[in-house]
């Protein structure tokens, strides 16, 4: 049987490979290319960005910040991911949340931190008494492969606020900086049990700290 080729009008009228086509881009920032995610080393810790999608309310209050903190201690207990994920900081900022995560495979990484969406995304609607997405795209993520790569991150996590405000404490209390154990000062710790996860990679636990404690004044630099 001979196939019958199909005459195509020159221009289609909507889609194909021409200037303009396909969905429009939002203004504003870069959106995470979808590609499939890279192999993970379970030696290697993780920092992660959650954005906001727009016209929501903001993360950075006190009520709602409970909520969300709850949320982000019960992932690093997930039934689904046992002890194989872990949050070991984290901050949250009016539309966005930073994290550093440890996990054993990219599988893993990939369920814990759709389980961690998933939590913090129903702590958000619950507390603010609204229905629908609150992610605005996919999470954006970087392996930290160096001693200075972990301490940067760390230091960019729980300093980000001094990024986005003005007038901030040297201890953000909208992250984990209240139960770090890294600074150079030492620090009353709440009554509240610590949301995040002990480290068990040797980068995040111990390796970083060869480059220095942080001090609580020190302000945050873009990741290299």
């Amino acid at each position: 049987m001979e196939q019958v080729g199909l005459p195509f009008p020159e221009e289609p009228k909507r889609g194909g490979f021409r200037e303009g086509a396909g969905r429009k881009r939002r203004p504003g920032r870069e959106r995470v290319p979808h590609r499939v995610r890279p192999r993970h080393n379970h030696a290697h810790p993780v920092h992660v960005t959650l954005r906001v999608r727009g016209g929501l309310p903001t993360l950075r209050h006190q009520g709602l910040f409970a909520l969300l903190r709850e949320a982000i201690q019960g992932a690093s207990r997930s039934p689904a991911v046992g002890d194989a994920f872990r949050v070991v900081e984290f901050s949250i900022q009016d539309d966005h949340a930073h994290f550093i995560i440890e996990a054993r495979d990219r599988d893993t990484l990939s369920r814990g931190l759709r389980g961690l969406a998933i939590r913090l995304a129903r702590a958000f609607n619950r507390g603010v008494g609204i229905r629908g997405n609150v992610w605005g795209d996919r999470y954006h993520a970087r392996d930290l492969k160096t001693p200075r790569h972990v301490r940067t991150a760390i230091v960019y996590v729980l300093m980000n606020a001094k990024k986005h405000r003005v007038a901030t404490s040297n201890i953000d209390t909208f992250s984990s900086a209240p139960w770090f154990r890294g600074f150079t000062v030492a620090i009353e710790s709440p009554e509240e049990a610590s949301p995040v996860a002990v480290a068990r990679t040797w980068l995040a636990n111990v390796g970083w700290k060869r480059r220095g404690l942080v001090s609580p004044d020190e302000r945050p630099h873009t990741p290299d």
